[in-house]
């Protein structure tokens, strides 16, 4: 691939997927333009790098949708000052928006090689703000302290009381809830000690996290 025809892909995966799907905010334009997707692509599925679709990654995982990475980055209204949380490194491409609209980010990871080859492409980026963590954050991730933004990149069965805690009063958190036949995507912001506003988006589907607890099964 060219870089005259990466650049053509780059332009036309905005005009065609992203702005079609309401993400016109010019902040996340250009963040989503100025950052090489092509890179946190697996080498043998560059040529896919720009397309309207998940793009398979190890353990049975997924890339997010252009237009889904879009729509969160513009759904959380995320500030310089912020302080990030991803959950689901993935193909840290995600985490590489983040990085350069946020303050600092934490992205946790259940399989450590996400991480590594996410911060050798940020690295080769010029970003620094992000820190890397192999763990399980489906029960929160109290070891960094409260957040202003969280991002769930794996859909979750039900709500999770331990990430709505992790919110800094005024934080948000994009999460995408519900099972294989239904699933929401919503935003859910923290207004107060004991309250949060849950508003439901579109719907969408999303490989489930691994580990993220499950409603009680009824029992006779």
């Amino acid at each position: 691939m060219t870089d005259f025809n990466t650049e053509l892909a780059r332009y036309n995966m905005i005009e065609q997927q992203v702005r079609p799907w309401d993400v016109l905010d010019p902040q996340t334009l250009e963040v989503m333009a100025s950052t090489p997707r092509e890179r946190f692509v697996p080498k043998e599925l560059a040529n896919l790098a720009f397309t309207d679709t998940e793009i398979p990654l190890e353990h049975e995982q997924t890339m997010l949708e252009p237009k889904l990475e879009g729509r969160i980055l513009q759904l959380l209204t995320i500030k310089p000052t912020d302080r990030i949380l991803e959950i689901g490194t993935g193909s840290g491409y995600l985490t590489a928006c983040l990085a350069k609209i946020g303050g600092n980010v934490v992205s946790v990871d259940i399989y450590p090689e996400f991480g590594q080859h996410a911060q050798q492409q940020l690295a080769g980026l010029g970003l620094s703000n992000v820190k890397f963590e192999v763990g399980d954050a489906s029960q929160g991730w109290k070891q960094d302290g409260e957040f202003d933004v969280i991002v769930v990149t794996g859909s979750l069965p039900m709500q999770q009381e331990a990430l709505h805690q992790s919110l800094t009063t005024g934080g948000r958190m994009f999460a995408v809830i519900g099972n294989d036949l239904l699933m929401d995507a919503q935003l859910i912001t923290r207004i107060s000690a004991n309250e949060w506003n849950i508003e439901s988006l579109f719907e969408t589907h999303l490989p489930p996290l691994l580990n993220a607890k499950k409603p009680q099964a009824f029992v006779f």
